[in-house]
This record gives C-alpha cells, sequence and structure tokens, in this order.
C-alpha cells in the first residue's frame, strides 16, 4: 500500500486525483482538506501527525466521516520526501496484518502485534485491518 506524503498546500494542486490514501505532514486548514478532497475524489484515508490532530476542528472530521473518508493519526517514520513522494506499506507487513484479522484477532491485538515489527502507526494499522487492503 502506498501512502501519498504531502509536505505543502501547494502540492494538493498537483496531486494525481487517483489518490486514495495521503498524509498529510503540515497543519492543514480546513480550506486544504475541502481541496484536497476536491482534487483527490477517490480519497478514502487521511493521516495526520498526532500533534495536528488534536488542534484540528471537530467539524471537518465530521465533514470527512461524512464523505466517506477515515481520519488517521500517525507519522511515517523515517520517510525521506526527497526520495519518495510515497510512504510504502511492505507486503510482508500487509500480509501479517490480513492473516491476523483472518485468524479473528481484534483490531487492537491486530495493532499490538504488527507495531512491534514495524515502524507504522497504530490507527493506520486498524484501518488496513478493518478494510482488509490488498497491495
Amino acid at each position: 500500500m502506498r501512502i501519498r506524503v504531502i509536505s505543502a498546500r501547494t502540492e494538493i494542486p498537483n496531486l494525481n486525483s487517483n489518490e486514495k490514501a495521503v498524509h498529510m505532514a503540515f497543519r492543514a486548514s480546513n480550506v486544504d482538506f475541502l481541496n484536497l478532497m476536491q482534487r483527490c475524489p477517490r480519497l478514502r484515508m487521511i493521516q495526520v501527525p498526532p500533534s495536528y490532530k488534536k488542534t484540528m476542528s471537530n467539524a471537518i472530521q465530521v465533514f470527512l466521516e461524512m464523505q466517506g473518508i477515515d481520519m488517521l493519526e500517525g507519522d511515517v517514520w523515517g520517510h525521506r520526501k526527497d526520495l519518495d513522494e510515497y510512504f510504502t506499506v511492505d507486503e510482508a507487513t500487509l500480509a501479517e496484518i490480513r492473516s491476523l484479522a483472518a485468524s479473528g484477532a481484534s483490531a487492537d491485538e491486530v495493532a499490538d502485534q504488527v507495531q512491534k515489527k514495524a515502524r507504522i502507526g497504530s490507527d493506520l494499522i486498524k484501518y488496513l485491518a478493518k478494510t482488509k487492503i490488498t497491495a
């Protein structure tokens, strides 16, 4: 799974309209979220750093939820935007998440198990387990 990392609001107009998952690495305003949704109509998930989520307005979170877009809290550890625009969750991690979810483990149990090995946030792991995303 690939997550498009957005470092500045000036990148939003240049995004591929087929993006389904993004990480906002800047403090986005409500207008930025609306512009993002207009630019990427297939968007299903937005990840923001924990410090940003605490200061976000409740209205935009409710609006995103109404549009079927999941708002996750988390970081993209070790990602270098100058090397690649996308943060990639590797296939082995996805397979482990799918396997644990299929065996009947709860989303919290899956997150606890996978987070020990992979450097991805628990919200993202729970999202992947819930949606059973394929690479």
